[in-house]
């Protein structure tokens, strides 16, 4: 089980799906000891109606929340290789940042096995749940112009493509209301879809350059943090991420933990290490307020990559 401490609350989660290498190919691994948490004591709406069923959103308030806030929202998109995994993933991460003051939001997306579809329909969803989030501000307390988009693995890849992709919008939307988010909180994301370990186990997904986050980069694209296994086969993407960051002219943060593979956030002590760290980037843009509240475990460093 992971542990996140947070002053008074304790919370237990189990680590959702996550990407890993197995003989040289990148597969989905789920099994019964990675069962994301039950969302059950999160509030729950559906954001959308598809041919495959409902998707829905949890909800976690403040405790002093009121609908007339205007408070800054993230929303986190579940790993799983874009076919399996559960909402729960990231449950303890948005209860912690409600404690802080956010409107924190875990979205449920289509997976290729539950619901038979492809990326390019996790791409669609991602973006309508930012849309859904922005759209309902006014009753959600949420300012609309501090949303972040946050995930991990293929759901870092989702939430990264809120903002970079372009087209891969749900027919009757209303497109006047922005998918894209202000801040990227991205955990091992996937951030170019073409490279041949992906395509070689997701041919049938189609990935394509115009679904890679890496080739649609701009001195537009919102302030970014990401955190890494520094064995991860995908660390090489977010280098180049960072790499265009700086010559493009965005602010991009990149977190390394020695000796670890893909997938290294889901336990302790990188749960909450990651989310220390990603809490100290919502306080530099001011989506939370005073120092992290959480414990983390003296062993559990991270090293900032900086790219010269």
């Amino acid at each position: 089980m992971l542990k996140i401490l947070s002053g008074k609350v304790k919370q237990h989660i189990r680590c959702a799906g996550f990407l890993v290498l197995v003989g040289g190919g990148l597969v989905a691994s789920v099994t019964a000891a990675l069962v994301p948490a039950a969302t059950d004591d999160m509030e729950k709406r559906i954001y959308k109606k598809t041919p495959q069923g409902e998707l829905a959103v949890y909800l976690n308030f403040p405790a002093n929340w009121h609908a007339e806030d205007k408070r800054p929202a993230i929303v986190f998109f579940f790993g799983g290789g874009w076919t399996s995994g559960n909402a729960g993933q990231f449950k303890s991460q948005a209860k912690y940042l409600a404690e802080r003051g956010m409107v924190a939001v875990c979205a449920d997306y289509r997976i290729k096995k539950q619901h038979g579809t492809t990326i390019d329909k996790c791409v669609e969803d991602g973006k309508s749940a930012i849309r859904w989030v922005r759209q309902n501000a006014a009753t959600l307390g949420v300012d609309p112009n501090r949303i972040v988009s946050a995930g991990g693995s293929a759901g870092g890849h989702v939430a990264a493509s809120t903002f970079m992709i372009a087209g891969y919008e749900a027919e009757g939307e209303d497109l006047r209301i922005s998918s894209q988010p202000n801040l990227l909180v991205l955990f091992n994301p996937a951030l170019d879809v073409t490279e041949p370990k992906i395509m070689q186990h997701y041919a049938a997904n189609k990935p394509s350059v115009q679904l890679s986050p890496n080739q649609h980069l701009s001195k537009q694209t919102p302030p970014t943090v990401m955190f890494f296994g520094a064995k991860d086969s995908l660390l090489s993407q977010a280098k180049t991420y960072l790499q265009q960051a700086q010559q493009l002219g965005f602010e991009a943060r990149l977190y390394t933990a020695a000796g670890q593979g893909h997938g290294f956030f889901n336990k302790e002590p990188w749960t909450s290490k990651t989310l220390y760290l990603a809490d100290e980037f919502l306080v530099a843009h001011g989506y939370t307020q005073g120092k992290p509240t959480l414990t983390t475990a003296p062993e559990a460093t991270m090293t900032e990559v900086v790219d010269k």
